[in-house]
């Protein structure tokens, strides 16, 4: 790991911890040359995979776009970095152990369903955006059936 105060590639660790229930490991280190300590967290890679859209087009996963998404829908809600990262951190997980190639549908209703959990009136607004309401009636069918 090279120091980034002065750059030498030789540091030690003094402490190693894991965060965010062992998903990710947080590492106090110290550069042996300038003495100067820094944090470094190491995260598991989560496989890349492409996802197929509804027109049968393929892209890759792309977390920041899919983020953005949700937080529009999270706008102006007691929502958390935490709360999201936390949701996306463990539905990429699911998605990558479905394959190299993920329906878009397995993303969109995985993001909704823990949407409802989180926040149901950031689910409706994400819902509303996914599903494509046409009109009053399919945004109250999707409400009363959120109410059940």
């Amino acid at each position: 790991m090279i120091c980034p105060k002065c750059e030498h590639d030789d540091t030690k660790v003094l402490d190693s911890r894991d965060t965010m229930e062992g998903r990710s490991i947080r590492r106090r280190r110290e550069c042996l040359k300038c003495k100067y300590r820094f944090t470094t967290f190491e995260n598991i890679e989560t496989a890349k995979f492409l996802v197929v859209k509804k027109d049968g087009s393929r892209e890759q996963y792309n977390r920041d776009k899919l983020e953005m998404g949700i937080w529009k829908s999270c706008e102006k809600r007691p929502i958390t970095r935490d709360q999201i990262k936390e949701m996306l951190d463990d539905l990429e997980e699911k998605w990558s152990s479905a394959g190299k190639e993920v329906q878009s549908e397995m993303i969109g209703e995985g993001v909704m369903d823990s949407l409802k959990k989180i926040d149901e009136v950031a689910y409706i607004r994400f819902a509303s955006v996914y599903r494509q309401f046409k009109d009053v009636e399919s945004f109250k069918k999707e409400l009363a059936e959120l109410l059940k």
